[in-house]
């Protein structure tokens, strides 16, 4: 594990139970556990989630993030959009050890309404424990972070 073991997570309305059982699930493999929320069942914008999350591993102040709505998709694009971000929506896990190996994936997003507790775990495990591989992936990294301008 890096030196910086903390690790953010953030919902919209429709991910509160799972993402509090990831959020148990590796603060017992020793991660230091930002859940910036929400904590009450009422409807809230997934983008406002999804951009507070990025922001703190944006900055290095967390490690890594996995953010979840109901499909994944739109926290997914939100976070995408804050400078540095590197997330994509993983219902596998050969996609979720794929982005972190080939891609250097900072987050993870995951849908709440597309797959159950176990596999989530599952997924979210395979991402961790993944390491960016460079050699011939760097260049391509680096050629999307160009795309930020």
């Amino acid at each position: 594990m890096t030196a910086n073991t903390r690790i953010v997570l953030s919902s919209d309305h429709s991910a509160i139970a799972l993402r509090q059982a990831i959020a148990a699930h590796v603060e017992a493999q020793g991660w230091t556990v930002v859940d910036i929320g929400p904590t009450t069942p009422e409807s809230t914008p997934y983008p406002q989630h999804g951009e507070a999350a990025a922001r703190l591993v944006a900055s290095g102040d967390c490690r890594f993030g996995i953010i979840l709505c109901g499909t994944g998709q739109g926290i997914m694009m939100a976070a995408n959009k804050v400078r540095g971000i590197r997330c994509g929506v993983c219902g596998d896990t050969f996609s979720a050890r794929m982005i972190r190996q080939h891609n250097d994936a900072n987050m993870i997003s995951l849908g709440a309404r597309v797959i159950g507790e176990g596999l989530a775990l599952d997924i979210v495990d395979a991402f961790l424990k993944a390491e960016f591989e460079g050699g011939r992936h760097a260049p391509r990294v680096a050629m999307i972070d160009a795309l930020e301008g």
